[in-house]
């Protein structure tokens, strides 16, 4: 039997999976074949660039997606909530600051606010402002985040929702790559789950394959939380929050060594964004999750799909089942 869920029902999707909108990496191809696939895709708007918003857009064709941004980035340029809320996006995600302010427009324009928060803080600030989607992110993820783990954040977050806002929804996010994490999402109390390190190391990834392959052939040891990556691209993220990057030889050569990055971050940053054009690996940090140890190929969103979906059906179908039939031997 299908998964249904209040999200499920909420979004109209036929499966509780959502795509992380991960900068850079989910575009409009990616979103499209996780919304056909019967999630949601949502296209990583990251720190903003409208001729890039609009170029993956035109890639998701008729699909039904939506689009997430770093919110304090979005904040310098306002006016492409604007510009993406014309797509009529199903869902709008906001992660890394207030979202107040974008709170009227995206109402207004009928999309779902999710709200991505990782303490429970910014869970509060999050049901303050009204999102019909909470996202309960654990520093398991790649990408950027903080410190709190998805195993106790998620059910924290699921009983602040129950007493304060039960009809808000709670998605869990962070170190999720396959049915086992969605059960085990399930039963923390999220109504789906957010997937990104699986979907990036999918065919429709933007993301160059070697950096694929690379990532692939290491586990969650080989991740690391750190700021080096910002400072090589140039961008100054607020303290509370790192990235999780693979730990090769660029993040060998700076991690720890940050004031002198700064001082000559300028004047290599072209050669930087280069080798991630180009898939020179250990040149550049490489933002990928501790879930990198679940994945072990490239494979179609549709393929990952069904297979995290369909193992997530049967672990609650029947392992669920049969860890109640056995009578404790301990017992009378």
């Amino acid at each position: 039997m299908p998964l249904r869920t209040r999200l499920t029902q909420r979004l109209g999707i036929r499966h509780p999976v959502l795509l992380a909108p991960m900068a850079n990496v989910a575009g409009g191809r990616l979103a499209a074949a996780v919304t056909h696939a019967g999630g949601l895709g949502l296209i990583g708007g990251g720190y903003g660039d409208a001729a890039w918003l609009e170029r993956e857009f035109a890639a998701a064709g008729n699909a039904r997606v939506g689009c997430g941004f770093i919110t304090w980035s979005l904040a310098r340029q306002p006016e492409l909530l604007d510009q993406v809320l014309a797509h009529v996006p199903a869902a709008t995600m906001l992660s890394f600051g207030d979202p107040t302010p974008f709170l009227p427009q995206i109402k207004a324009a009928g999309s779902a606010l999710l709200c991505q928060v990782q303490t429970v803080a910014h869970a509060r600030t999050a049901l303050a402002a009204e999102a019909d989607i909470i996202v309960a992110q654990g520093t398991e993820a790649g990408g950027h985040g903080a410190s709190r783990a998805t195993l106790t954040l998620v059910p924290e977050v699921a009983d602040i929702i129950a007493r304060e806002s039960p009809d808000t929804l709670l998605v869990a996010a962070g170190g999720i790559a396959d049915g086992r994490g969605l059960a085990a999402a399930l039963m923390l109390g999220a109504d789906g789950v957010l997937i990104g390190s699986r979907f990036w190391a999918s065919a429709e990834a933007l993301i160059h394959p070697n950096h694929q392959r690379v990532a692939i052939a290491a586990n969650g040891d080989g991740t690391v939380r750190q700021t080096a990556a910002d400072i090589a691209r140039g961008y100054d993220w607020p303290k509370d929050f790192t990235g999780r990057v693979l730990n090769n030889a660029f993040v060998q050569r700076w991690h720890g060594r940050e004031a002198e990055q700064r001082t000559q971050a300028a004047s290599t940053r072209a050669a930087y964004l280069a080798a991630i054009e180009e898939g020179r690996t250990e040149e550049a940090g490489i933002f990928i999750g501790e879930a990198i140890g679940l994945i072990h190929d490239i494979r179609p969103a549709a393929a990952i799909m069904e297979d995290v979906v369909g193992q997530a059906e049967s672990l609650l179908r029947d392992r669920a089942p049969s860890l109640l039939s056995h009578r404790n031997p301990t017992s009378g």
